[in-house]
C-alpha cells in the first residue's frame, strides 16, 4: 500500500507494516521532549513519581530535557527552577543539555533529529525538525503519558501536500511563504494533518528555510510538518547522527487530503498584524500603512537561525537603526551565536545599534525586556497574541528576519526591498 513519509515513520514507531489515517494505534517515540516550565515539567516529574510509583525508566536516553526559558535574570526564582529539573533529570538518568539554547534548534545540532525518527514534545513548534525528514509531534497534555508508559495513543493524520516550485526573492523567506499559506488556506487549513513540503522549490530551499517554515506548522492547524530527506538533510545528518536511522520518504502514488501548489518566486514579504496568526490578519508589507514601531526582534526558534542573521547583517551593514527603535537580536544557539561572531556579523550588527543577547526563549515569551503599554514591535516571534511578549497594551507585528531589520532601520514597519534599493 502506498504511504507517505508520516505514515511510514508511524508505522515504524508502532511496530506494524503500515497505517492508514484515522486510525488510533499506540506509538513509540525515538525521543519524548521537554523544556523546564514551572506548571508542565516539575509536575510531570512529580507525577511520574508520586501518583504512578515510577523510580527508574528502562530507556533513560529516549527522554530530553533542555533548559532554555527563563535563563536571563540570574534571580532566585530562576535558580529554583532549574533547580528542581537538574535533580530530577539526576534521578531519573534523563540527559539534560542547558543554556545551549533554544531546544528545538539543539536537538537537530546534537544529533536527535534525524531522518526517519518520531520524536514528540508538550511544544508544537518541535515540528521544525521535519526539516531533517524526521516527525516532531507536539502532543502537550498526552506527554505524560509517553514518559510513564514509554508511548502513547495517537489518531493516525493525514497529510497535505505543498508542491513547491522556483526559489525566494531577496528580501522573501520561510516566514513570507509560511504567513501567505496562511493567507491563502485560512488558520485551519490544515486543521489535525501533517504538511508535507516537495517538489523543486522545496528542494532548493536552505536546511536553515525549511527549519523555521515547519516550526511555523501549527499555524494552519497542522499537527506537523515535514520534508522528504534530500540530500542536504542527509549530508547533516550523517555529520551529527547519535547512532543508526533508517530515512523513509513519501511513494510517488502516496494519497493526500489535498494537494496545493506555491511559487515561491511569487511569495511578497508579509506582515501578521496584531491579535493573531489568522488568515484575516496576514497582508503584504506593500499593503500597510506606514506604522512605526519603537521594538524590533530577531530570534526565536523560528527566525533566528544564521541565514537570518546573514539577511538582517547584510540589511544592516553601513546603516543605522532608527532613533526611538531598540533591535534586539536572540541567536537560536549558542552554536550559531559562535558562528554568527566568527563571521563578524555580530560586529556589524552591533555596529548599527543592535543589542545582541544569549541564546534563550526569554524574549518571545516576554520575559527578557517585556514590552510596555503603548510599544509597537516588528517580531519574528512565534506569537504575537495580546501580552505575549509583555504588556496586553502593547502590539506586536510579524515578519521575517529581513522585514525586521528593514523596519528597525526605517523607524516603521517596510518593505526589505526598498531598504535594499534606498
Amino acid at each position: 500500500m502506498p504511504q507517505t513519509i508520516t505514515e511510514k515513520i508511524l508505522a515504524r514507531a508502532g511496530g506494524v507494516d503500515s497505517v492508514r489515517p484515522g486510525q488510533n494505534l499506540p506509538f513509540r517515540p525515538d525521543h519524548m521532549i521537554a523544556y523546564d516550565f514551572p506548571g508542565y515539567t516539575d509536575v510531570m516529574f512529580r507525577q511520574m513519581h508520586e501518583d504512578f510509583g515510577i523510580t527508574e525508566l528502562a530507556e533513560p536516553e529516549r527522554y530530553l530535557v533542555f533548559i532554555d526559558h527563563m535563563l536571563t535574570k540570574g534571580d532566585d526564582k530562576e535558580r529554583d527552577i532549574h533547580k528542581v529539573t537538574r535533580e530530577w533529570c539526576d534521578f531519573y538518568g534523563i540527559t539534560l543539555h542547558e543554556a545551549e539554547g533554544i531546544g528545538h534548534q539543539v536537538a537537530a545540532e546534537l544529533g536527535y533529529a534525524l531522518p526517519g525518527r518520531f520524536l514528540i514534545h508538550f511544544d508544537g513548534h518541535v515540528s521544525g525538525l521535519g526539516a531533517f525528514g524526521a516527525l516532531g509531534w507536539g502532543v502537550r497534555r498526552d506527554l505524560l503519558e509517553a514518559w510513564v508508559s514509554g508511548q502513547l495513543y495517537l489518531d493516525v493524520p493525514a497529510s497535505v501536500r505543498f508542491d513547491l516550485t522556483g526559489e525566494f526573492r531577496p528580501g522573501v523567506d520561510n516566514r513570507d511563504l509560511i504567513h501567505a499559506i496562511i493567507g491563502q488556506l485560512g488558520a485551519d487549513g490544515c486543521a489535525h494533518q501533517v504538511m508535507e513540503f516537495g517538489g523543486p522549490g522545496a528542494e532548493a530551499m536552505s536546511i536553515d528555510r525549511r527549519q523555521g517554515l515547519c516550526g511555523m506548522a501549527m499555524f494552519t492547524g497542522a499537527v506537523s510538518a515535514i520534508f522528504n530527506p534530500d540530500r542536504a538533510a542527509l549530508e547533516y545528518a550523517a555529520g551529527v547522527a547519535r547512532g543508526p536511522y533508517e530515512p523513509v520518504a513519501s511513494d510517488p502514488d502516496a494519497e493526500y487530503s489535498s494537494r496545493h501548489t506555491f511559487d515561491l518566486s511569487a511569495i511578497e514579504p508579509q506582515v501578521v498584524l496584531p491579535g493573531s496568526a489568522r488568515s484575516a490578519n496576514t497582508r503584504g508589507v506593500s499593503e500597510l500603512d506606514r506604522t512605526a514601531v519603537t521594538k524590533a526582534f530577531i530570534g526565536s526558534c523560528a527566525s533566528g537561525r544564521i541565514e537570518d542573521i546573514r539577511d538582517a547583517a547584510q540589511l544592516l551593514d553601513g546603516r543605522k537603526v532608527a532613533a526611538g527603535v531598540e533591535l534586539n537580536v536572540v541567536p537560536t544557539s549558542a552554536e550559531i551565536h559562535r558562528q554568527a561572531e566568527q563571521e563578524g556579523l555580530l560586529d556589524v550588527l552591533r555596529g548599527a545599534g543592535a543589542n545582541i543577547h544569549t541564546s534563550s526563549c526569554d524574549f518571545c515569551f516576554g520575559y527578557q525586556k517585556p514590552l510596555q503599554p503603548g510599544e509597537k514591535c516588528i517580531s519574528t516571534g512565534v506569537l504575537n497574541i495580546s501580552g505575549r511578549m509583555g504588556s496586553t497594551a502593547s502590539e506586536i507585528y510579524m515578519g521575517s528576519a529581513s522585514t525586521v531589520a528593514a523596519s528597525a532601520i526605517t523607524g516603521w514597519i517596510s518593505d526589505p526591498r526598498e531598504v535594499t534599493e534606498s
